[in-house]
């Protein structure tokens, strides 16, 4: 059996030791992403945001931890301002209000939870 079966396409390469910030590239005025695992129950995505760059206030129906890989950012969960650095996570309920600002660029993985 490959161990790269039942991989998704784009996923983060299986039981392969990898640096997370190596996987998505900044680019100038944006955000970009890359959903690395994709299950059912779940998904982890990474994000590098420009500065400045950021997501308006929204809500989902699942909770989820933003992890600050590297850079900083404030979030705010239902209107508390969080100013973030490397290294802290922050955990946004379900239903809940938040948005994303890059106060420089910034790499986050983010995991969702659907339960």
């Amino acid at each position: 059996m490959s161990s790269q079966q039942g991989q998704n396409k784009g996923e983060m390469p299986v039981a392969e030791g990898i640096r997370l910030t190596d996987l998505v590239n900044y680019q100038e005025g944006s955000v970009v992403s890359r959903t690395i695992v994709k299950r059912a129950t779940g998904t982890v995505t990474l994000f590098a945001f420009d500065e400045g760059q950021g997501l308006s206030e929204h809500t989902a129906a699942f909770d989820a931890v933003a992890h600050i890989l590297e850079g900083e950012a404030e979030i705010t969960v239902s209107g508390k301002a969080l100013r973030t650095t490397a290294g802290e996570g922050v955990l946004m309920p379900a239903n809940q209000p938040h948005s994303l600002k890059a106060l420089s660029r910034f790499k986050m993985l983010l995991t969702m939870i659907r339960s």
